[in-house]
């Protein structure tokens, strides 16, 4: 099927979609179809400019949010069987990330050209993924707790032992210099990708499920699989605040904006939410359009940015990019 063809299609699903809508949230701009099928991982760039999104039976595609038109389909194999289930973007948004449970790949998102593979060992699987600008370092999660710090140029491989069980979130700096890294050890680790020194750790009453750093270098997040979710500043290592957690409350992703003061966060249940980096207060609470192919209905939030107009980008498992007014 052609891009056009698709994009046709793409508007035809997302007219019924909106029209089979009982209610549409007071603060949803509009919707764009990504995908007309059930997506399992999706990221956008740091400029917003770029979508990615991974579905079982079509590959990676990657989305161009200014001409709303898919840019390139990329594949670890057979799209038909695709099984990419994490995807991250370089902070400058010029390459992209992807995993299946085995394999990591990387790509150039001005040509769509694939820069390398990287197999796991027999056994291991990748359970989180981030690469720094300029695709320069990979960093790569994995289930026997260890984490792999590649750099492309030299070909070095730096393994990172701190951990004691399986990875779940790790974060990278645009400069691949330090790491962030999450796991079900109860601990979160902020450490020198040169030394492998630990520079800071954290420690929570339950598994480390979620990390972010601040691209500019001023903060770190890390949250349990619990209620304790925490930001805290690099430059004095201290505990600048707590998030004011609901019960049970889980994340699927989170980035810190652009200007520091806020946090956006996604969630496995529709929840996007922003909060006030100062003082951990919950400012903006949103909840995304659910999948058509999700019983109950629901829908994972992948990805979700703050862009220069104020407005706010999510990207679900529901197939759907969705623009929110935001006014703090």
């Amino acid at each position: 099927m052609t891009l056009t063809l698709r994009s046709k299609y793409l508007a035809v699903f997302l007219s019924f979609w909106l029209v089979s809508c009982t209610e549409v949230p007071k603060d949803l701009l509009r919707q764009q179809a990504i995908s007309a099928e059930g997506t399992v991982a999706g990221a956008i760039s740091q400029t917003s400019q770029l979508l990615a999104v991974s579905s079982l039976t079509s590959g990676i595609v990657i989305w161009d949010t200014n001409t709303s038109k898919a840019k390139f389909r990329l594949s670890h194999g057979d799209p038909t069987q695709n099984l990419v289930t994490h995807l991250v973007f370089s902070a400058d948004g010029k390459y992209l990330l992807s995993a299946d449970p085995a394999n990591a790949a990387l790509w150039d998102m001005q040509d769509g050209k694939n820069l390398g593979f990287w197999a796991m060992q027999s056994g291991v699987t990748i359970r989180d993924i981030a690469v720094s600008d300029f695709g320069r370092h990979l960093l790569i999660g994995q289930s026997d707790g260890k984490i792999q710090h590649i750099t492309l140029k030299s070909g070095r491989r730096l393994e990172f032992q701190g951990h004691s069980e399986n990875i779940n979130a790790v974060a990278i700096s645009p400069n691949g210099r330090y790491a962030l890294t999450g796991s079900s050890d109860l601990h979160s680790y902020f450490w020198d990708t040169d030394s492998a020194q630990i520079l800071q750790s954290i420690s929570h009453p339950n598994r480390v499920t979620r990390v972010a750093l601040d691209p500019q270098g001023r903060f770190l997040f890390s949250a349990d699989s619990l209620q304790q979710a925490q930001i805290i500043e690099l430059k004095t290592g201290r505990l600048l605040s707590r998030l004011q957690l609901d019960r049970g409350r889980v994340f699927s992703t989170a980035r810190f904006s652009s200007d520091g003061k806020w946090l956006l966060t996604g969630s496995p249940s529709q929840r996007v939410t922003i909060w006030n980096v100062q003082t951990g207060q919950k400012v903006k609470d949103w909840t995304v359009s659910p999948s058509p192919y999700a019983k109950p209905p629901g829908a994972v939030v992948y990805d979700v940015a703050l862009l220069n107009n104020g407005q706010v980008l999510t990207l679900s498992s529901s197939g759907l990019a969705e623009y929110w007014e935001f006014k703090p």
